[in-house]
C-alpha cells in the first residue's frame, strides 16, 4: 500500500508539473528514515499549488491520511514549490 501511494503521490506531482506549474525543471527524491518512507518532489515553477482548487492533491492528502501518513505543500507564489509525503513503513 505503501508503494502505491508513493507512485501516485509521483505521478500526480509530475502530472501537475507539466500542466501547472511552467518550471523549468523538477526533482524526484526518496529515502527512508526511522521506519517511514519520505518522497518530495520540487520544481523551480510559479508557484501556488493549493489542494483546495482541485482534486489531485486533495486525494493524494485523503490517500495517505488512510495510511496515517502526511502530505505537506510549501508553494509561495513564485516558486519554488516542494510537495513532500511521509508514510510508516509497517
Amino acid at each position: 500500500m505503501v508503494e502505491a501511494a508513493a507512485y501516485f503521490f509521483v505521478s500526480e506531482n509530475l502530472t501537475n508539473v507539466a500542466r501547472h506549474a511552467r518550471a523549468r525543471s523538477a526533482q524526484v527524491h526518496a529515502w527512508i528514515e526511522d521506519h517511514t518512507l519520505i518522497v518530495s518532489v520540487v520544481h523551480d515553477g510559479v508557484g501556488g499549488a493549493d489542494p483546495r482548487a482541485g482534486t489531485g492533491l486533495a486525494g493524494l492528502h485523503a490517500r495517505l491520511e488512510a495510511l496515517d501518513g502526511e502530505l505537506d505543500i510549501s508553494s509561495p507564489t513564485g516558486g519554488p514549490t516542494q510537495v513532500r509525503m511521509t508514510c510508516p513503513i509497517h
